[in-house]
């Protein structure tokens, strides 16, 4: 949605609740500077005490059937987000530049390091099956 602020037109986000946009309802809006520029780029509804509870009651919902995935299915979820990253890795980084003051060449890095981060993670279904040692000390 693009809303007038100061006579100029910006996006107006939402929360993202139960994989859903959602517009805010509390009437309050913090404004959303580009760093670049110092120009107001978007307003952000602040929650209210009943969107924040309706959040937290979807993000217990949401772990718990995280939380009975086994570390495999877990795993394809992190694989699957690290091929949609890369599809989209030039817009993320103008994106990030746009909303930290990045240069496009440093959003790309700092993309990268994530994408390693998650790599890593992907990787854990392995290093949580466990190893020992025969005879790695006397006794």
């Amino acid at each position: 949605m693009v809303r007038e602020h100061e006579h100029a037109a910006v996006r107006e986000l939402t929360h993202f609740v139960g994989g859903k946009h959602v517009p805010g309802t509390s009437g309050a809006y913090g404004e959303v500077h580009d760093p670049n520029t110092g120009e107001v780029q978007a307003l952000v509804p602040l929650a209210n005490r009943a969107e924040t509870e309706a959040a937290i009651a979807d993000a217990v919902v949401a772990q718990r059937e995280w939380g009975e995935w086994n570390p495999q299915r877990r795993a394809r979820v992190l694989l699957r987000f690290l091929q949609l990253v890369e599809g989209e890795r030039d817009a993320l980084a103008r994106l990030l530049s746009a909303e930290h003051g990045k240069t496009v060449a440093d959003a790309h890095g700092d993309i990268q390091r994530g994408l390693e981060v998650v790599e890593f993670a992907a990787g854990i279904p392995h290093l949580l099956k466990g190893e020992f040692t025969d005879n790695a000390g006397t006794g």
